[in-house]
């Protein structure tokens, strides 16, 4: 069995409004599923993606309104990778996300820069010659949108210590100088380990909660027993609507989660008009009303201006 690279990357906001005015405004991609933490429905979960939902570009936020900034350090992800398609999209983005974007560098390979909350992002070269996902956006001209997710750096004092498990139990490839290959046969990542910082991680606004990657819907019970008789303690299949759900904690402490390739967001929403309504899978359909009263309203940035509450 093969992972189908990253399927989606889950991180905190404080606020979801200027969330969606950053990933769906500013960076053009689409907001594809406003629905709640299945976990914890008295908040959001939104995800955004290129303009079918595709896994590989899916980036999705919990909202805990007024929660306090996080710091990524051991054991979690501290960066999120984007593909681009040349040297002129990063040109276009340095200028965009100028003043707009916290910690905004070039470098020789591709652009740094962190969200208003301070979750670090970095854009690079697509070389992989993968199918492109790409989201409509009239401000983001397509050919230098971004077109999915190239990998994820993670912070670990000890990568060695989940080299058996990467390799031998999930089938990432290499693993030179910390750097891993998820591919299977049609997309691939990367997932990198770095030193982490002095200071103690503190889960909260601006940080990944979990990585997720991507698996066909026929070898996902099979990872879920893989998995288990690695000894990772994986929880059973959880069935997400959108998608079925295996959660476990590499040895270096990074929440990671398998996720199958489908059903999809289409499921519940017609694809011309997803993320435009609040979604709630079948079993939280009772509790619409109380959440639409206590869920934050937020803007529609595919409507024109004055039409953005939602």
């Amino acid at each position: 069995m093969k992972l189908e690279g990253i399927h989606h990357i889950t991180a905190i906001t404080a606020d979801a409004p200027g969330n969606v005015e950053f990933y769906a405004g500013l960076l053009g991609l689409r907001l594809v599923k406003k629905t709640v933490n299945q976990d914890d429905p008295t908040v959001y979960h939104l995800f955004y993606a290129d303009e079918h939902g595709s896994p590989g570009s899916d980036l999705t936020f919990f909202e805990y309104p007024h929660a306090a900034p996080g710091r990524a350090g051991a054991g979690m992800v501290h960066r999120v990778i984007w593909r681009v398609g040349s040297s002129q999209a990063l040109d276009f983005w340095e200028q965009r996300l100028n003043g707009r974007a916290l910690a905004l560098e070039r470098t020789p390979s591709g652009l740094l820069f962190q969200d208003p909350e301070g979750l670090a992002h970095e854009l690079v070269l697509d070389t992989s010659q993968e199918p492109r996902l790409l989201a409509d956006s009239p401000e983001v001209p397509s050919e230098f949108a971004l077109a999915g997710f190239d990998g994820a750096r993670a912070y670990t004092s000890d990568r060695a210590a989940s080299e058996n498990l990467l390799a031998q139990t999930l089938n990432f490839e290499d693993g030179q100088d910390g750097r891993w290959r998820v591919a299977g046969l049609t997309r691939s990542s990367c997932y990198a380990f770095d030193p982490p910082p002095e200071a103690p991680p503190i889960q909260g606004a601006g940080t990944v909660h979990h990585i997720a990657f991507a698996s066909p819907m026929d070898d996902h019970e099979g990872w879920q027993r893989r998995i288990a008789d690695a000894g990772a303690h994986p929880t059973p299949v959880i069935d997400r609507f959108y998608f079925r759900s295996i959660y476990f904690r590499e040895p270096s402490g990074v929440l990671f989660e398998i996720a199958s390739i489908g059903p999809g967001f289409a499921a519940d929403e017609d694809s011309e008009h997803l993320g435009e309504r609040l979604s709630l899978p079948p079993r939280f359909e009772p509790l619409r009303a109380r959440l639409q009263e206590a869920l934050t309203p937020l803007p529609n940035p595919r409507l024109p201006a004055g039409e953005h509450a939602s």
